[in-house]
């Protein structure tokens, strides 16, 4: 199996992706420095601790059930708090478990493009995170993937599997250290809901302002199962690409992607999403909230229904705050049988001016009317989310904001 997928990972290596720009791994490093493991994470320099905390990951644990942290090549944590979980690097799940490779680049080809071709055959770790049958966590798992090296590629594998019954909530934060100025950061993340289990998984991209990011990632929902992807972007990246894809196997099961973005100037963000609706009354809702100061967005949302009374929404809204930006939008539906009921609304435009004189007329200067109505614009109420979960997003969004906005 292990040689098969490197051919083939071989053989797609100059494979070019579905869309978007194209990388030239040649201008990156493909070797970085090791760093050591921690037992205690607070033994990270402060200014580390404030890079994680700003994409969401307390290096002090409280509040989660799990914690791993990846630093550069280098696995420098793992821990559990929980009985009935498991996080630990992809490469010792490998090694210690034959049933995993049934999982492995079953939800992502390896040969989809040149990306997930690089990540087999350069693959640095990763995290496998799994709730066994029946577990619920009591707080999330927290993961971090961190570039400290200068022009340093990361080349990552998740797989996350929440076993029949289980409830797993997860908070994952992609940053880079303080002068670190550009890189790339290549994930490939495979989601496995089983029967009636939940995962909710809350991404926050902290990068500097010339990396590139190309995530990759399958999902597959079985009877009952819920899939809850919450993805937040409000700092500068070069090139963000990336298209989820979920399908909806089971009857009953639900699959919700939410975005926020905020492309500065010189940001490039390609985003979208994609949900495969196969079980009997399965339901999809994909909702996207973009806006630009200067840089471009291009927001893809595809629905695909294949069975009578699968239902799916699709909205996409966006907010110019700069001449210069661009926001575009391609909603898709596809109906492949009667009785699928798809819809999508799309909407670009920019703030009202009658809507910062009424704020000015209470008060606010003319920065902080806008910024209020910006953040009114992102606070989107995700349906499905726990109240704890639901303050973490809000506080990753508030994060994001104070250098974001």
């Amino acid at each position: 199996m292990a040689d098969e997928l490197r051919t083939r990972a071989k053989n797609a290596a100059v494979k070019k992706a579905a869309f978007g720009e194209e990388i030239d791994f040649g201008l990156y490093k493909d070797l970085g420095q090791p760093h050591d493991y921690l037992s205690d994470l607070e033994e990270l320099p402060q200014a580390e601790q404030q890079d994680m905390l700003k994409a969401g990951v307390d290096v002090s644990g409280q509040g989660r059930t799990g914690t791993y942290i990846q630093k550069d090549h280098s696995v420098i944590h793992s821990s559990i708090s929980q009985d009935g979980l498991e996080v630990v690097s992809i490469t010792e799940a490998l090694a210690k478990y034959d049933w995993l490779q049934d999982y492995y680049w079953k939800n992502v080809d390896v040969d989809a493009d040149m990306y997930t071709a690089r990540a087999e055959l350069h693959q640095e770790h990763g995290y496998f995170i799994r709730s066994l049958p029946g577990v619920k966590t009591v707080w999330p798992v927290q993961a971090c993937l961190y570039i400290t090296q200068e022009g340093l590629i990361q080349d990552v594998h998740n797989i996350i599997i929440a076993e029949e019954g289980s409830e797993l909530n997860i908070i994952t934060g992609c940053a880079t250290g303080h002068g670190v100025e550009g890189g790339m950061h290549i994930g490939v993340s495979e989601f496995y809901v089983k029967k009636n289990a939940t995962i909710t998984f809350i991404m926050v991209h902290n990068w500097a302002e010339n990396v590139a990011v190309r995530p990759r990632t399958g999902v597959t929902v079985e009877e009952g199962g819920v899939y809850l992807s919450n993805y937040i972007c409000m700092k500068p990246v070069r090139s963000l690409q990336m298209y989820p894809t979920a399908t909806l196997l089971g009857a009953n099961s639900l699959a919700r992607f939410h975005s926020i973005l905020v492309a500065q100037p010189g940001s490039h963000m390609d985003v979208g999403s994609r949900v495969i609706l196969r079980g009997e009354k399965s339901r999809a809702e994909i909702i996207a909230r973009s806006v630009t100061r200067g840089g471009y967005i291009m927001n893809r949302g595809q629905l695909v229904g294949e069975v009578a009374g699968a239902k799916g929404h699709l909205e996409c809204r966006g907010l110019m705050m700069s001449p210069h930006g661009v926001i575009a939008a391609i909603p898709e539906l596809e109906a492949r049988a009667e009785g699928v009921e798809l819809s999508h609304e799309a909407a670009v435009g920019k703030i009202a001016e009658e809507e910062i004189e009424y704020l000015m007329a209470r008060g606010l200067s003319e920065e902080d009317a806008t910024a209020t109505i910006v953040r009114g614009f992102l606070n989107v109420k995700i349906m499905g989310l726990p109240p704890d979960l639901e303050r973490e997003v809000q506080k990753a969004i508030e994060l994001s904001q104070q250098s974001g906005l």
